[in-house]
């Protein structure tokens, strides 16, 4: 399949944001919230460096990498000064070094082990990392995330580490038959971020509940969600070679 042009490229963003951004907005006036609760996140996976400047520049504010090798590669290039950049993507002990002082949060912290390497890390550099607490919330083996019944515990664990502050939950539910079974458990995602709210712990915020992305961020958005990841609505389908 041919690539696109940086051209063609541009004009399918210009074409589906103002409709992303309106699709959030009756999603949340629907849902009885404004707009203005939700931050749209872009997905830039696979997106060239130079499409995504020009998404920033016509003023989208947050993007999120999924890859360690991909965030580097494109950094230095990147208009940062007008967009917040998060790492969305699983992510190996290993690799969280390069993330420092480029991200301004991990979203997929599943698990104690990557927070304490996250912690020690932050200390050594004498900085510190928000994170999101990632939530396997179908219990589903092919994906990272902490086990729902685990959370509590989980949060207790990694909200004492030095140099790490929980923000919030990130969820990516299960491919579900319907939307039903999916706003169920975007609901049951919604609960346990009220829940871990209400308890008022030290070190712990719950401001952002990520979830949702390019096909179900209104239903996700309907059951609370504070911020929707959102790609190929965004850049159009990846038809170009995966790195």
């Amino acid at each position: 399949m041919m690539e696109k042009s940086y051209s063609e490229r541009f004009q399918i963003f210009d074409e589906n944001y103002p409709r992303i951004l309106e699709e959030i907005a009756k999603a949340a006036e629907k849902a009885g919230r404004k707009p203005e609760e939700i931050t749209l996140l872009a997905a830039t996976k696979t997106v060239p460096l130079e499409v995504i400047n020009h998404a920033i520049d016509q003023g989208l504010s947050c993007l999120g990498e999924n890859r360690v090798q991909e965030l580097l590669e494109k950094y230095d290039g990147l208009h940062k000064e007008h967009c917040d950049i998060q790492f969305i993507g699983q992510l190996q002990t290993n690799k969280v070094k390069y993330l420092l002082g480029k991200v301004s949060c991990i979203q997929s912290v599943g698990s104690v082990k990557l927070a304490k390497e996250i912690s020690r890390l932050c200390l050594k550099e004498n900085t510190s990392m928000k994170v999101l607490i990632e939530v396997n919330i179908g219990r589903e083996e092919s994906k990272g995330g902490v086990m729902p019944e685990a959370l509590l515990e989980t949060v207790d664990e990694i909200r004492q580490l030095p140099g790490i502050q929980i923000a919030g939950l990130m969820a990516i539910p299960p491919i579900c038959e319907n939307k039903a079974e999916l706003c169920g458990y975007f609901s049951a995602m919604r609960q346990s971020y009220v829940d871990i709210a209400a308890k008022k712990i030290d070190n712990v915020r719950m401001d952002c509940l990520s979830m949702g992305m390019s096909s179900d961020f209104p239903e996700a958005i309907a059951c609370g969600a504070t911020m929707v990841r959102v790609g190929s609505s965004l850049f159009g389908k990846r038809d170009y070679p995966q790195h």
